[in-house]
């Protein structure tokens, strides 16, 4: 009988597969995948069923179909993978693998910033390691969430990236200004002479349309490269910055009841602008690529500072009396990047 049994399982399994074999791979190194699984943390071990080990079992000896699914499969199974620059420490939440940088310093409390670069985490000197990770698992979905939105603008920046040419265009108080290579312009200084010229100055009709770009015409020769188209560009846009960014500074002032000394652009890839209580203040010229309301709010922001040196409930109430509407425009400064030079 036994005899008899053993001949219909073969009929029915002619490749002679092993039967109880490992099954396919899967994220976190299944068998058969040929790499260890991700580290498993320490609270899960004693949950896992008794006589598991992080080990992958041995192959099989004769395996027919899994390698054929193996190759194509691992890709796309793979976990997601955060990496910060200066990390010096992994965490597995959820499926990703995060490595963070852990900064130790005075504080009371565990701090976590998320970033272009990935996840930053400053702790006290005095906790654990295992409660910093304990931590982060607990947060894991805000944590997760802030990743994921910080790769999704990186990615936006990256597409965005200004590819300097005759004829690029890029934003200008929220609207495309085109630049155009002009060698009959007279030349002045390092950059150039620039001027803005409308697209609907040309009698057709067709450039007459509303929504066509602005033109920026910059004394370069066509064959120009594109250090030199930047940064023709560069200075142009500079200098209107100074010249925009004083005109909204005298507007709101006065309208504030406070005074400032001195204006200094910024080229900061983080901060918009920051103010002294002498008056100074310090603004940064890619603003100029945003509409001219989201410009006057970080204008009258910095400004507020002169009144409240702090970002209390005084402070903002101190902005509303300006800009009612600041909440949606700081979203905006937040939500739509400058582009990448």
């Amino acid at each position: 009988m036994n005899r008899f049994v053993q001949l219909a399982l073969d009929l029915f399994d002619p490749q002679g597969v092993q039967r109880g074999a490992a099954p396919a791979p899967t994220p976190g190194g299944a068998a058969g995948s040929g790499k260890p699984g991700a580290p498993i943390p320490p609270k899960s071990r004693s949950k896992l069923p008794k006589g598991h080990t992080d080990k992958a079992p041995a192959a099989p000896k004769k395996v027919a179909i899994q390698p054929l699914l193996a190759a194509p499969l691992a890709p796309l199974l793979a976990p997601a993978e955060f990496r910060h620059p200066q990390a010096n420490r992994e965490v597995l939440l959820g499926d990703a693998l995060v490595a963070y940088s852990l900064h130790r310093s005075r504080r009371r409390t565990i701090g976590f910033t998320v970033g272009a670069d990935g996840l930053a985490v400053r702790a006290p000197s005095w906790v654990a390691l295992s409660a910093v990770d304990t931590v982060l698992r607990e947060r894991s979905a805000w944590v997760m969430t802030k990743l994921v939105q910080a790769r999704e603008r990186q990615q936006r920046l990256e597409g965005g990236r200004i590819v300097w040419a005759d004829g690029v265009r890029v934003p200008y108080l929220g609207q495309p200004l085109q630049v155009v290579l002009d060698s009959t312009q007279t030349l002045s200084g390092k950059g150039g002479a620039l001027h803005m010229a409308a697209a609907h100055t040309s009698a057709s009709p067709q450039e007459s349309a509303p929504g066509l770009a602005s033109r920026l015409y910059i004394g370069l020769p066509a064959d120009a490269g594109a250090a030199q188209i930047r940064d023709a560009v560069l200075a142009w846009l500079m200098r209107d910055a100074r010249r925009h960014f004083i005109e909204r500074l005298d507007h709101f002032a006065p309208l504030l009841g406070v005074q400032w000394t001195s204006l200094r652009l910024s080229s900061a890839e983080t901060r918009w602008g920051s103010a002294k209580a002498d008056g100074s203040i310090r603004l940064n010229w890619r603003l100029l690529h945003y509409p001219p309301a989201v410009i006057d709010y970080v204008v009258a922001h910095e400004l507020a500072h002169l009144r409240v040196m702090d970002h209390s409930p005084r402070f903002w109430s101190t902005v509303a009396t300006v800009v009612p509407d600041y909440a949606a425009l700081r979203n905006h400064l937040r939500e739509e990047p400058a582009p990448l030079w």
